[in-house]
Protein backbone atom coordinates (compact mmCIF):
# COMPACT_ATOMS: atom_id res chain seq x y z
CA UNK A 1 0.00 0.00 0.00
CA UNK A 2 1.62 3.29 -0.95
CA UNK A 3 1.74 6.23 1.32
CA UNK A 4 -1.60 8.23 -0.03
CA UNK A 5 -2.87 5.00 -0.05
CA UNK A 6 -2.80 4.62 3.90
CA UNK A 7 -3.41 8.45 4.36
CA UNK A 8 -6.77 7.80 2.20
CA UNK A 9 -7.65 5.17 4.78
CA UNK A 10 -6.41 6.83 7.86
CA UNK A 11 -8.33 6.09 11.09
CA UNK A 12 -9.85 8.83 13.05
CA UNK A 13 -9.28 6.67 16.42
CA UNK A 14 -8.25 8.68 19.45
CA UNK A 15 -4.78 7.70 20.53
CA UNK A 16 -4.83 7.79 23.97
CA UNK A 17 -1.54 9.14 24.81
CA UNK A 18 -2.03 11.90 22.30
CA UNK A 19 -5.69 12.61 22.98
CA UNK A 20 -5.49 13.49 18.90
CA UNK A 21 -7.57 10.95 16.22
CA UNK A 22 -4.23 10.03 13.24
CA UNK A 23 -5.65 12.34 11.16
CA UNK A 24 -5.21 15.63 13.24
CA UNK A 25 -1.68 13.99 13.76
CA UNK A 26 -1.39 14.01 10.40
CA UNK A 27 -2.54 17.61 9.83
CA UNK A 28 -0.92 18.99 12.58
CA UNK A 29 2.44 17.73 10.80
CA UNK A 30 1.34 18.83 7.65
CA UNK A 31 0.49 22.23 8.89
CA UNK A 32 3.53 23.02 10.76
CA UNK A 33 5.69 21.55 7.78
CA UNK A 34 3.92 23.90 5.53
CA UNK A 35 4.88 27.03 7.65
CA UNK A 36 8.01 26.37 7.76
CA UNK A 37 8.86 25.66 3.92
CA UNK A 38 6.49 29.00 3.18
CA UNK A 39 8.83 31.00 5.92
CA UNK A 40 12.28 29.66 3.99
CA UNK A 41 10.87 30.22 0.37
CA UNK A 42 9.77 33.58 1.72
CA UNK A 43 13.22 34.53 2.82
CA UNK A 44 14.73 33.08 -0.37
CA UNK A 45 12.21 35.65 -2.37
CA UNK A 46 13.68 38.42 0.10
CA UNK A 47 17.19 37.80 -0.28
CA UNK A 48 16.33 37.90 -4.42
CA UNK A 49 14.75 41.23 -3.97
CA UNK A 50 11.05 39.34 -4.75
CA UNK A 51 9.88 40.46 -1.59
CA UNK A 52 10.15 43.54 0.55
CA UNK A 53 9.98 42.35 4.13
CA UNK A 54 9.73 38.87 6.24
CA UNK A 55 8.92 38.13 9.88
CA UNK A 56 8.74 34.63 10.23
CA UNK A 57 7.41 32.06 13.03
CA UNK A 58 10.06 29.26 12.40
CA UNK A 59 10.60 27.89 15.91
CA UNK A 60 6.81 28.33 16.64
CA UNK A 61 4.67 25.94 14.56
CA UNK A 62 4.14 24.09 17.14
CA UNK A 63 2.65 26.68 19.55
CA UNK A 64 0.65 28.37 16.28
CA UNK A 65 -0.71 24.75 14.99
CA UNK A 66 -1.53 23.44 18.23
CA UNK A 67 -3.94 25.85 19.47
CA UNK A 68 -5.22 26.94 16.44
CA UNK A 69 -6.18 22.93 16.10
CA UNK A 70 -8.39 23.62 19.19
CA UNK A 71 -10.57 26.17 18.04
CA UNK A 72 -14.05 25.40 16.00
CA UNK A 73 -12.91 27.25 12.18
CA UNK A 74 -15.75 29.08 11.23
CA UNK A 75 -17.11 29.48 14.56
CA UNK A 76 -14.35 30.74 16.70
CA UNK A 77 -12.70 33.90 16.42
CA UNK A 78 -9.04 34.80 16.06
CA UNK A 79 -6.86 37.83 16.45
CA UNK A 80 -3.76 36.88 15.42
CA UNK A 81 -0.26 38.60 15.61
CA UNK A 82 2.45 38.92 12.63
CA UNK A 83 4.10 35.71 13.25
CA UNK A 84 0.73 33.35 13.13
CA UNK A 85 1.63 32.09 9.90
CA UNK A 86 0.58 28.63 10.86
CA UNK A 87 -2.76 29.21 12.16
CA UNK A 88 -4.05 30.95 9.34
CA UNK A 89 -3.12 27.92 7.73
CA UNK A 90 -5.06 25.43 10.00
CA UNK A 91 -7.98 27.90 9.91
CA UNK A 92 -7.97 27.46 6.07
CA UNK A 93 -5.18 29.83 4.75
CA UNK A 94 -3.89 28.40 1.34
CA UNK A 95 -0.33 28.14 0.30
CA UNK A 96 -0.84 30.60 -2.66
CA UNK A 97 -2.69 32.93 -0.27
CA UNK A 98 -0.02 32.83 2.05
CA UNK A 99 2.04 34.10 -0.69
CA UNK A 100 0.05 36.73 -2.37
CA UNK A 101 0.16 38.28 0.93
CA UNK A 102 3.68 38.34 0.91
CA UNK A 103 4.35 39.90 -2.40
CA UNK A 104 1.64 42.41 -1.83
CA UNK A 105 -0.62 41.19 -4.81
CA UNK A 106 -3.92 43.07 -5.52
CA UNK A 107 -6.07 39.59 -5.09
CA UNK A 108 -4.51 38.74 -1.53
CA UNK A 109 -7.40 38.10 0.45
CA UNK A 110 -6.15 39.86 3.99
CA UNK A 111 -5.85 43.42 2.58
CA UNK A 112 -5.64 43.34 -1.36
CA UNK A 113 -2.22 44.50 -1.36
CA UNK A 114 -2.25 47.18 0.89
CA UNK A 115 -0.86 46.25 3.90
CA UNK A 116 2.49 45.00 4.73
CA UNK A 117 3.21 40.86 4.79
CA UNK A 118 1.39 39.47 8.35
CA UNK A 119 -0.71 41.89 8.69
CA UNK A 120 -3.04 38.61 8.98
CA UNK A 121 -7.07 39.42 7.96
CA UNK A 122 -9.85 37.31 6.80
CA UNK A 123 -14.06 38.23 7.32
CA UNK A 124 -15.18 34.26 6.22
CA UNK A 125 -12.30 32.65 8.58
CA UNK A 126 -13.39 34.91 11.28
CA UNK A 127 -9.86 36.12 11.63
CA UNK A 128 -9.65 40.05 12.89
CA UNK A 129 -7.34 42.01 10.90
CA UNK A 130 -4.42 43.87 12.74
CA UNK A 131 -2.49 46.86 12.95
CA UNK A 132 1.15 47.34 13.33
CA UNK A 133 0.87 48.69 16.87
CA UNK A 134 1.42 45.73 18.89
CA UNK A 135 -0.98 44.34 21.17
CA UNK A 136 -4.45 46.50 20.34
CA UNK A 137 -5.88 43.30 19.13
CA UNK A 138 -5.84 41.88 22.57
CA UNK A 139 -8.68 44.75 22.99
CA UNK A 140 -10.63 43.85 19.96
CA UNK A 141 -10.87 40.68 21.01
CA UNK A 142 -12.01 41.71 24.71
CA UNK A 143 -14.89 43.65 22.36
CA UNK A 144 -15.71 40.50 20.13
CA UNK A 145 -15.78 38.22 23.46
CA UNK A 146 -18.06 40.62 24.65
CA UNK A 147 -20.24 41.22 21.88
CA UNK A 148 -20.72 37.39 21.63
CA UNK A 149 -21.46 37.04 25.46
CA UNK A 150 -24.47 39.70 24.50
CA UNK A 151 -25.39 37.83 22.13
CA UNK A 152 -25.58 34.19 23.79
CA UNK A 153 -23.63 33.08 21.22
CA UNK A 154 -21.23 29.96 22.14
CA UNK A 155 -17.92 31.22 20.46
CA UNK A 156 -14.46 31.63 21.66
CA UNK A 157 -11.73 34.63 20.75
CA UNK A 158 -8.55 33.53 20.60
CA UNK A 159 -5.92 36.50 20.89
CA UNK A 160 -2.43 36.23 20.47
CA UNK A 161 0.84 38.11 20.51
CA UNK A 162 4.79 37.81 21.97
CA UNK A 163 5.94 38.71 25.48
CA UNK A 164 7.30 41.83 24.54
CA UNK A 165 3.28 42.83 23.90
CA UNK A 166 2.39 42.10 27.27
CA UNK A 167 4.44 45.08 28.96
CA UNK A 168 1.99 47.37 26.64
CA UNK A 169 -1.30 49.06 28.61
CA UNK A 170 -3.16 47.72 25.62
CA UNK A 171 -2.10 43.64 27.46
CA UNK A 172 -3.88 44.49 30.56
CA UNK A 173 -6.74 46.70 29.81
CA UNK A 174 -7.71 43.39 27.95
CA UNK A 175 -6.92 41.18 30.44
CA UNK A 176 -8.85 43.43 33.07
CA UNK A 177 -11.42 44.18 31.09
CA UNK A 178 -12.32 40.25 30.01
CA UNK A 179 -12.32 39.23 33.82
CA UNK A 180 -14.72 41.74 34.66
CA UNK A 181 -17.16 40.65 32.36
CA UNK A 182 -16.12 36.54 32.50
CA UNK A 183 -15.94 36.41 28.22
CA UNK A 184 -14.96 33.93 26.25
CA UNK A 185 -11.36 34.98 25.41
CA UNK A 186 -8.51 33.24 25.00
CA UNK A 187 -4.84 35.39 26.12
CA UNK A 188 -2.34 32.83 23.98
CA UNK A 189 0.93 34.71 24.33
CA UNK A 190 3.92 32.67 22.68
CA UNK A 191 7.07 33.75 24.69
CA UNK A 192 10.06 33.42 22.02
CA UNK A 193 12.71 34.46 24.62
CA UNK A 194 13.17 37.90 23.07
CA UNK A 195 11.24 41.38 22.42
CA UNK A 196 13.17 41.97 19.35
CA UNK A 197 16.39 42.19 21.13
CA UNK A 198 15.79 42.00 24.21
CA UNK A 199 15.56 39.06 26.91
CA UNK A 200 12.52 38.30 29.14
CA UNK A 201 14.59 39.69 32.38
CA UNK A 202 14.58 42.93 31.03
CA UNK A 203 10.56 42.82 29.61
CA UNK A 204 9.14 42.11 33.03
CA UNK A 205 9.72 41.77 36.60
CA UNK A 206 8.35 38.46 36.83
CA UNK A 207 9.11 34.82 35.67
CA UNK A 208 6.68 34.35 33.82
CA UNK A 209 3.87 35.97 31.72
CA UNK A 210 1.59 33.69 33.23
CA UNK A 211 2.11 34.76 36.59
CA UNK A 212 -0.22 37.81 35.88
CA UNK A 213 -3.15 36.42 35.90
CA UNK A 214 -3.55 36.33 39.16
CA UNK A 215 -3.59 39.73 39.23
CA UNK A 216 -6.95 39.65 37.55
CA UNK A 217 -8.27 36.61 39.06
CA UNK A 218 -8.15 34.79 35.64
CA UNK A 219 -7.37 31.03 35.01
CA UNK A 220 -3.99 30.42 33.48
CA UNK A 221 -1.90 27.88 32.28
CA UNK A 222 2.08 27.24 30.60
CA UNK A 223 3.02 24.66 28.24
CA UNK A 224 5.60 23.76 26.44
CA UNK A 225 5.99 25.73 23.34
CA UNK A 226 7.94 23.49 21.10
CA UNK A 227 5.73 20.29 21.44
CA UNK A 228 2.38 20.58 19.37
CA UNK A 229 0.03 18.03 21.29
CA UNK A 230 1.05 19.28 24.43
CA UNK A 231 -0.20 22.71 23.10
CA UNK A 232 -3.23 21.21 22.19
CA UNK A 233 -3.93 19.17 25.01
CA UNK A 234 -3.43 22.31 27.03
CA UNK A 235 -5.64 24.79 24.83
CA UNK A 236 -8.44 22.66 24.52
CA UNK A 237 -9.63 22.28 27.61
CA UNK A 238 -9.34 26.31 27.98
CA UNK A 239 -11.52 26.42 24.68
CA UNK A 240 -14.21 24.65 26.30
CA UNK A 241 -14.17 26.32 29.47
CA UNK A 242 -14.49 29.25 27.77
CA UNK A 243 -17.27 28.19 25.65
CA UNK A 244 -19.11 26.81 28.63
CA UNK A 245 -19.29 30.35 30.46
CA UNK A 246 -16.07 29.75 32.57
CA UNK A 247 -14.80 33.20 31.82
CA UNK A 248 -11.13 34.04 30.09
CA UNK A 249 -8.19 31.76 30.08
CA UNK A 250 -4.36 33.28 29.71
CA UNK A 251 -1.64 30.68 28.45
CA UNK A 252 1.71 31.03 27.96
CA UNK A 253 3.49 28.95 25.54
CA UNK A 254 6.91 28.95 25.97
CA UNK A 255 8.81 28.61 22.77
CA UNK A 256 12.03 30.18 20.76
CA UNK A 257 12.75 32.08 17.67
CA UNK A 258 14.95 30.21 15.85
CA UNK A 259 15.49 33.03 13.18
CA UNK A 260 15.84 36.62 13.66
CA UNK A 261 13.45 38.98 14.42
CA UNK A 262 13.05 39.82 10.72
CA UNK A 263 14.45 39.72 7.56
CA UNK A 264 16.26 42.84 8.41
CA UNK A 265 17.25 42.00 11.73
CA UNK A 266 20.85 40.67 12.68
CA UNK A 267 20.55 38.09 15.54
CA UNK A 268 24.08 37.78 16.13
CA UNK A 269 24.38 41.25 17.88
CA UNK A 270 22.26 39.97 20.93
CA UNK A 271 21.98 36.23 21.03
CA UNK A 272 25.00 33.84 21.77
CA UNK A 273 25.78 31.19 19.04
CA UNK A 274 25.53 28.47 21.62
CA UNK A 275 21.68 29.33 22.99
CA UNK A 276 20.43 29.36 19.25
CA UNK A 277 22.58 25.93 18.51
CA UNK A 278 20.87 24.29 21.92
CA UNK A 279 17.14 25.32 21.04
CA UNK A 280 17.73 23.83 17.19
CA UNK A 281 18.39 20.89 18.48
CA UNK A 282 14.81 21.23 20.00
CA UNK A 283 12.91 22.22 16.52
CA UNK A 284 9.15 21.37 16.94
CA UNK A 285 9.16 19.78 13.71
CA UNK A 286 11.64 17.54 13.68
CA UNK A 287 10.94 17.17 17.47
CA UNK A 288 7.41 16.21 16.40
CA UNK A 289 8.63 13.82 13.62
CA UNK A 290 10.75 11.53 15.61
CA UNK A 291 8.07 11.26 18.27
CA UNK A 292 5.16 10.33 16.01
CA UNK A 293 8.09 7.83 14.01
CA UNK A 294 8.78 6.48 17.20
CA UNK A 295 5.95 5.50 18.51
CA UNK A 296 4.25 3.92 15.52
CA UNK A 297 2.24 5.96 14.64
CA UNK A 298 3.41 6.69 11.15
CA UNK A 299 5.67 4.70 9.16
CA UNK A 300 8.93 6.89 7.13
CA UNK A 301 7.09 6.53 4.49
CA UNK A 302 4.12 8.32 4.78
CA UNK A 303 5.85 11.28 6.97
CA UNK A 304 8.27 11.62 3.75
CA UNK A 305 5.21 11.70 1.48
CA UNK A 306 3.73 14.37 3.22
CA UNK A 307 6.95 16.37 3.12
CA UNK A 308 7.26 15.81 -0.65
CA UNK A 309 3.63 17.15 -0.68
CA UNK A 310 4.24 20.28 1.23
CA UNK A 311 7.51 21.38 -1.11
CA UNK A 312 5.63 20.63 -4.36
CA UNK A 313 2.58 23.09 -2.91
CA UNK A 314 5.31 25.87 -1.65
CA UNK A 315 7.00 25.70 -5.43
CA UNK A 316 3.59 25.86 -7.05
CA UNK A 317 2.43 28.67 -5.03
CA UNK A 318 5.38 30.36 -5.62
CA UNK A 319 5.27 30.46 -8.98
CA UNK A 320 1.85 30.79 -9.28
CA UNK A 321 1.66 34.18 -7.19
CA UNK A 322 4.56 35.63 -8.64
CA UNK A 323 2.39 35.86 -11.65
CA UNK A 324 -0.51 37.32 -10.61
CA UNK A 325 -1.05 41.07 -11.03
CA UNK A 326 -0.01 43.94 -8.83
CA UNK A 327 -2.57 46.25 -7.52
CA UNK A 328 -2.78 49.24 -9.33
CA UNK A 329 -1.84 53.10 -8.28
CA UNK A 330 -5.67 53.95 -7.61
CA UNK A 331 -6.21 51.16 -5.13
CA UNK A 332 -4.18 53.40 -2.76
CA UNK A 333 -6.98 55.88 -2.38
CA UNK A 334 -10.14 52.93 -1.98
CA UNK A 335 -11.96 52.80 1.36
CA UNK A 336 -9.97 56.11 2.75
CA UNK A 337 -12.60 58.65 1.29
CA UNK A 338 -16.72 57.97 1.01
CA UNK A 339 -17.32 56.89 -2.12
CA UNK A 340 -20.28 58.32 -3.93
Amino acid sequence: MTPVERRKQRSDRAIDEYLLSEQQLEDMYYHMLLARRLNERMLVLNRQGRAAFVIAGAGQEAAQVGAAMALRAGTDYLAPYYRDLGMNLVLGMTAREAMLNLLAKRDDPNSHGRQMPSHWGNTERRIVTQSSVVATQLVHAAGIALGAKLRNDPLVVMACCGEGSTSRGDFHEALNFASIHRLPVIFYIQNNGYAITERNEKEMAVPNVADRARAYNMSHAMVDGMDGVAVYQTVRPAVDQARRGGGPFLIEAKCYRLWPHSSDDDDSRYRPKKELEEWTRKDPISSFRARVETDGIFPREDLDEIEQRVDEEVKEATQWALMQPDPEPEDALGFVYKEL
